[in-house]
């Protein structure tokens, strides 16, 4: 997803937010309030996906390094393979 997508939906989805509430509630001060707090919890589940997925693609890149040393160790090498 571009960044300018990504920014725009965010804004549509903190607008929409502040509206809901303040149309619920009547008040601005709870509105902002609760947008602010929703635009936290925004950006600490994004921090967390974003950690996700590091440590996921880390398991990834282990799992292969763990293949290929099993693998390796599977054939033996012989000198002769390397003269012909």
């Amino acid at each position: 997803m571009r960044l300018i997508i990504f920014c725009r939906l965010l804004g549509m989805v903190l607008c929409g937010n502040a509206v809901t509430v303040y149309f619920a509630l009547d008040s601005i001060r709870l509105a902002v309030f609760t947008t602010l707090a929703f635009w936290l919890v925004l950006q600490v589940a994004y921090f967390a996906n974003v950690l996700f997925l590091i440590w996921r693609s880390s398991g990834v890149r282990g799992e292969q390094r763990a293949q290929l040393f099993v693998s390796s160790q599977k054939v033996p090498f012989r000198p002769s393979d390397m003269m012909t």
